[in-house]
């Protein structure tokens, strides 16, 4: 399911400009879902994939720890892949998205995208 998740969110990433950088990136401190390229910024996505059920909706936020953890990864990440290779920070520096996904039981999957949220 989460890697379906994934997918789906991926593509809603580059239907809306992006370019997908890297998925999935790990390190001893934890992953990143997505991290892409939106215009100068880049962007690192958490993705939430839900059953249509009674629990807790995808978009329901990000815990403080979680947030701090993605910002933790986020540095790592820049200093490894983008400033390796970049030589500086992006120009448009980095945000943190949140793509939720709605699996519902019959019909299309409902996603939505909400930008900076950390």
């Amino acid at each position: 399911m989460g890697r379906y998740g994934e997918d789906l969110a991926a593509r809603r990433l580059r239907e809306a400009g992006m370019t997908v950088l890297e998925r999935n990136w790990r390190c001893a401190e934890g992953e990143i879902d997505l991290i892409a390229r939106d215009a100068d910024a880049v962007v690192i996505c958490e993705v939430k994939t839900r059953r249509a059920v009674p629990f807790q909706h995808p978009m329901g936020g990000l815990p403080p720890a979680k947030t701090a953890r993605l910002r933790r990864l986020a540095a790592r990440w820049l200093t490894e892949r983008w400033i390796a290779r970049y030589g500086q920070p992006p120009v448009g520096g980095v945000r943190i998205d949140l793509v939720g996904i709605v699996l519902p039981d019959r019909g299309a999957p409902v996603l939505q995208h909400v930008r900076g949220v950390g």
